[in-house]
């Protein structure tokens, strides 16, 4: 009787392990043994995300609401955010998260350099760290993966396309995003390559820092100076919005026909409506949307065949984007 009451204790025992570790929705193939007990022993998975702010831009709008719906409760998750655009704040934040013992840190870095000790750190610690959106200078094995766009596939199509517009003359306002970003660099160097060549004339490069009032200074100034020009490339739809502003104020034509080529990034749906008005001529896609990747990697339910997971993203073009692309690809309403 008792060796048979004993096998029935240990077979309970064993369910009850067997059904904390099903409930932690744990990476079975990446998890080291003893790297997540808040994970076994509460069926919740922490996860700490280090973001840019909402205010940036309806990109980031997005991408925060998007986080925010997938490390949800409801989806088995614990979910802590902090959101910077200073770099600094954002490494704080991480080791923060860090000492509160997160089972996950998410990381969209304001700037590409400065992240290796705080990676070491969650590594040493057991912490499983991925990155999204953009990408940073550190040693791929100090991440699991890196949920990304292609910020410099990005700037080559758009610059090819202004290539194969077989301007007489390429005059450009450049404006940049947030010096050292990934979108920034990205973005920058398809455009720097022309200028370097001689094929395009830098008559302004500025960072407005993803701001659309700065970005209006910006061409006020340039418009100002009296030097001509016949581009706008915003390295943001926000920008490219406060661009549009000082053109309109000035009197200036812009757009299908207009003196000036205005293009942006992102994909906003009013930055599109503004391309099938006519009134810009190109927008470039940046997907927001890399938390279900993400949390798929984390449960186990997909497995990357590589280190870097890149967003599959399109150019749009004033002369043949649709309703249906703006339904479809646009952010926001």
């Amino acid at each position: 009787m008792r060796k048979k009451l004993g096998r029935m204790l240990l077979a309970g025992a064993l369910a009850m392990s067997m059904l904390f570790t099903a409930c932690s929705g744990g990476n079975t193939k990446t998890s080291e043994p003893g790297n997540t007990p808040a994970v076994q022993a509460s069926g919740t998975i922490k996860v700490g995300v280090v973001n840019n702010p909402p205010s940036e831009s309806g990109y980031r709008e997005a991408n925060v609401k998007d986080m925010e719906a997938v490390f949800s409760p409801e989806n088995g998750y614990e979910l802590k955010t902090f959101y910077s655009l200073k770099n600094d704040e954002q490494l704080q934040a991480a080791q923060g998260f860090i000492t509160e013992g997160v089972d996950y840190l998410l990381i969209s870095a304001a700037e590409t350099t400065g992240w290796d000790e705080v990676l070491k750190k969650a590594q040493e610690a057991g912490i499983k760290v991925y990155l999204f959106d953009r990408m940073i200078d550190v040693d791929e094995s100090l991440y699991e993966a890196a949920v990304v766009s292609d910020m410099a596939a990005e700037g080559d199509k758009a610059v090819n396309w202004l290539l194969d517009q077989n301007l007489p003359e390429y005059n450009v306002i450049h404006i940049q995003g947030a010096m050292g970003s990934d979108a920034q660099i990205g973005r920058t160097g398809a455009l720097d390559a022309q200028f370097a060549s001689g094929k395009m004339k830098k008559v302004v490069q500025q960072t407005a820092t993803w701001d659309e009032a700065e970005a209006k200074k910006i061409v006020e100034a340039a418009i100002n100076s009296g030097e001509d020009f016949n581009v706008i490339y915003a390295e943001n739809d926000g920008m490219a919005k406060g661009a549009v502003a000082a053109l309109d104020e000035a009197g200036i034509t812009h757009g299908v026909d207009g003196k000036v080529i205005v293009m942006g990034f992102d994909c906003n749906k009013w930055a599109l409506r503004e391309l099938l008005a006519g009134k810009w001529n190109y927008d470039g896609q940046c997907s927001p949307f890399q938390a279900q990747v993400i949390s798929d990697l984390i449960q186990g339910k997909t497995t990357a065949s590589g280190k870097k997971i890149i967003n599959e993203e399109k150019g749009f073009d004033a002369k043949t984007i649709t309703q249906n692309d703006i339904d479809t690809y646009g952010l926001g309403e």
